[in-house]
This record gives structure tokens, C-alpha cells and sequence, in this order.
């Protein structure tokens, strides 16, 4: 779902109010009319850091979620002068698990520096970004992971930023691959179209998925997810007798990242008496209603995809 929406009814016709409806919704600077879930791509931020630490953990870059990297804070952009920083303390030469908890971005700026252009470019096109054929069954707007970047640029986008840019939908469909195992699975719209007495019309809009990482780095990265929730910077999204993995990721934006931060929670859950999770949800957060430094992934967006995880799950 995407806010804000508009209602369709208001454009049905040929009507004088339907012409003035159209001129008003396509001049509202709120763009009503706009699907940001499928039509709009934003930096990930943080979020991205779950394509970096599979094709890290795929790579055979990290063997070891508990040993501690060899990661300074602040970290020297390769060629630069330009220093990289974390919001919190800790994060020098942390764990890989410790990183992904707490979401240094020093960690996983060196990591992507680490795995390479190649490996992080494939890794991120397994996962749909590049991706120009998406459809569900309309286009959806193409996610992007710049494969031509220097070191520096690479330390960047492989913490969602510089030219990295993804859907809600994308980064929903990453969550998804770390909870199916590492299969990523096309997506669709609409499951079956019936006649008014129940009989289907046309058949599902499922199609096969395909294997994106290895099925030992899903569950790893799965493990990493649920860390988040329960004692990470995703602690907003738990529920009470669920599953829940997640990652959070607050977004920069705006000449000289002077525009409100994009704030994101990516995240899957399983209810405990089921055998697969049962549920993949992506929140960004566009125009947060908050100071500036307030504005968080795990703060403005898992609450959200706590409360569409609920509703999907019962609970």
C-alpha cells in the first residue's frame, strides 16, 4: 500500500467533477496518485546491509558472525580523505553480528570494499536490483546498484547509499529470500481471477523462484534478522509469541543531505506454531512527522511493519 492514496471512484466517468478531480490530483505536490511501493525508488540505507552481508557470507568473505573484523571507526574511504562515522560507539573492529545488530556502517562499508565490485554487483542483481522486467503484472520502477564505482563509491553503496536506490517492493522481496531459504520468488499482484460464483478464470500469478544465495547464508542472515528484534535497533517490531526478523535503516537524502531522512524497516515473521514465516514486509517512512535526529528506522518505521505483521498474522 502506498499513502497518501486518493479514492478511484472520483475519476469514473466524463463528468466535469471527474476533469476537476484529475487536475487536482495531478497537481496535489503530495502526488496521491503516485504507487510508492512499486513506482518510487529511495536510498535503502541500512537496510541494504542484508544484501552486503550475503554476498559477504556467500563469498566466503565472513566465515564467522562472532569474530571481530578488522574494521576501524572512523574508516578512511579507500582513495579518499573522506572519513566514515557511525551514530553509535562500539563499532571498531565489531562482529559481524554485533555490525548487523547495532548497524555499523564502517563494518559494512569495508565489508562491501572487501567482497569487491564483482561479487557485490552480482549478488545485488540476483536479488533484482539492475532489474528492468519486473512486473506485477504492470512494471514496477527498476532498483539500481551501480556496478561502475570506484572503492569509495562501493563502501557506500554497499550501505545503501551514493547511487544505490531500491522500491519498497525490492527491499520487501530481499526480506522474503532470507526467510524462503534464499529462494527469491517473483512477485505478483493478484493470486487468481474467479466469476462471481467462485469458479477461477485464470490461474495463479505465481511464478517459480529461483535460488539467490545459499540456503546456509539465508539462515545465517535469518539469525542476523532475528537479532535485530530481539535485542538490536529493531526492538519496535517484536511480538509477543513470533518470530520476527528485521533490519532498520535510516536514509540520507537532499543536496548536502539536508532533506528529512528516509526512514526504513525491512522485516519477515513466523507465528511459533508455524512451520515457515508467513509474512515479508518493507516500511519506508518518506516525510516522517518528527525532529530530524528523532527520525529512525527502528523508531518511525518498525512500528508500522509491526502493525501490518499483526494484522496479516492475527495477532
Amino acid at each position: 500500500m502506498t499513502s497518501p492514496s486518493y479514492d478511484p471512484s472520483e475519476l469514473s466517468g466524463n463528468s466535469e467533477a471527474v476533469v476537476s478531480a484529475w487536475a487536482r490530483l495531478n497537481h496535489d505536490p503530495e502526488k496521491p496518485m503516485l504507487n510508492r511501493a512499486v513506482r518510487q525508488t529511495y536510498p535503502p540505507g541500512s537496510t541494504f546491509k542484508v544484501v552486503t552481508a550475503a554476498a559477504a557470507l556467500d563469498a566466503g568473505v565472513v566465515t564467522d558472525l562472532d569474530e571481530r573484523t578488522d574494521s576501524p571507526d572512523p574508516y578512511r574511504l579507500p582513495g579518499t580523505t573522506t572519513r566514515l562515522t557511525n551514530e553509535g560507539e562500539g563499532c571498531a573492529d565489531a562482529s559481524v553480528r554485533d555490525a548487523f545488530e547495532w548497524s555499523c556502517n564502517t563494518v559494512f562499508a569495508k565489508l562491501g570494499v572487501d567482497v569487491g565490485v564483482r561479487d557485490m554487483v552480482a549478488t545485488a542483481q540476483a536479488f533484482g536490483f539492475n532489474d528492468t522486467e519486473v512486473r506485477v503484472p504492470f512494471s514496477v520502477a527498476p532498483s539500481t546498484f551501480d556496478p561502475h564505482v570506484d572503492r569509495a563509491q562501493l563502501a557506500l553503496s554497499s550501505i545503501g547509499q551514493y547511487n544505490t536506490r531500491a522500491t519498497p517492493l525490492q527491499m520487501a522481496m530481499v526480506a522474503a529470500a532470507v526467510a524462503d531459504g534464499g529462494v527469491l520468488r517473483p512477485p505478483y499482484l493478484v493470486e487468481r481471477t474467479t466469476r462471481h460464483g467462485g469458479a477461477p478464470l485464470s490461474g495463479s500469478g505465481a511464478r517459480p523462484g529461483r535460488q539467490v544465495m545459499r540456503p546456509a547464508t539465508a539462515a545465517r542472515l535469518a539469525e542476523l534478522m532475528a537479532g535485530v528484534v530481539q535485542e538490536g535497533t529493531g526492538t519496535n517490531a517484536a511480538i509477543p509469541g513470533v518470530l520476527v526478523g528485521g533490519k532498520t535503516g535510516t536514509a540520507q537524502h537532499g543536496v548536502g543531505n539536508t532533506g528529512v531522512p528516509y526512514a526504513w524497516f525491512v522485516s519477515w515473521a513466523r507465528s511459533e506454531d508455524a512451520p515457515e514465516p508467513q509474512v515479508a514486509v518493507a516500511v519506508v517512512v518518506e516525510d516522517a512527522a518528527a525532529d530530524r535526529g528523532e527520525i529512525s528506522g527502528g523508531g518511525t518505521a518498525a512500528p508500522i511493519a509491526k502493525d501490518v505483521m499483526r494484522a496479516v498474522l492475527g495477532r
